[in-house]
């Protein structure tokens, strides 16, 4: 039975979102709860949008209508942005998954996040900073592997352990992290860590450098010492005098 806590509303940006990611938006999704609303706002009137028509059909997405009254205006952000608030009140949603790469709704993630609310972000890279930053989670669309797609298409280059560690945000972080979450000996739980990163770096994802799990990205930095535990769970240590 779906407990009110796992319920999520999916809200989507037909203008900044192509119908061919919704399916694997949708699987993501459902890592975290329930879609119990999924729409997608558009001025369906549009020859552009036409294509939405099969993925919003095939996934059960209900299509919302939004005239473009005035030139230069995104009436769509506004209603997304409207029902949005008006779903929040509600007080049936664990969350809120906004699908755009639109600046536009930072301010709504904020407010969202001021109720109590978690929000998850999916957009393209090119999304702007204010935005992803405003998501408790963020997730880009390249990552997220399409069934349709070739799989060599599906996600981005496996990152080598030397281009891990010229990374230096990705390392500054890894670094900080496990060093806040560690015990006397130095020694964290990988997850913990993996949740520190996501706070700080709310689009951290190990699939951004072509890693399908957290411990392998880690491992392959060579940075770092990851082992498993009894619990199940591994565990992650700094490595000494690594020169990195």
């Amino acid at each position: 039975m779906v407990q009110p806590s796992d319920l999520l509303a999916v809200l989507v940006d037909a203008d900044n979102v192509p119908p061919s990611k919704i399916g694997a938006v949708l699987t993501e999704v459902a890592r975290f709860g329930t879609a119990s609303v999924k729409r997608v706002y558009g001025d369906w009137t549009q020859p552009r949008l036409s294509s939405w028509k099969t993925g919003a059909s095939e996934h059960v997405v209900q299509p919302m209508q939004q005239f473009a009254n005035t030139v230069g205006k995104n009436a769509t952000d506004s209603a997304l942005i409207i029902d949005a608030m008006d779903l929040l009140y509600t007080r049936r949603f664990r969350g809120f998954c906004i699908v755009s790469s639109d600046s536009d709704f930072t301010r709504l993630a904020s407010r969202i996040r001021e109720e109590g609310d978690t929000v998850y972000g999916f957009g393209e890279r090119k999304t702007p900073d204010a935005f992803r930053n405003a998501c408790d989670q963020f997730t880009y669309l390249d990552v997220l592997e399409e069934p349709a797609a070739e799989p060599a298409a599906a996600a981005p280059t496996r990152a080598t352990g030397a281009m891990l560690r010229a990374d230096t945000k990705l390392v500054a972080g890894l670094r900080t992290c496990v060093t806040t979450a560690s015990d006397e000996e130095g020694w964290a739980h990988l997850s913990a860590v993996g949740g520190l990163m996501r706070k700080h770096q709310p689009d951290f994802d190990s699939r951004n450098w072509g890693y399908t799990k957290l411990s392998d990205l880690v491992r392959a930095t060579g940075l770092f010492i990851v082992q498993p535990t009894a619990a199940g769970g591994p565990r992650v240590q700094s490595r000494k005098n690594n020169g990195g």
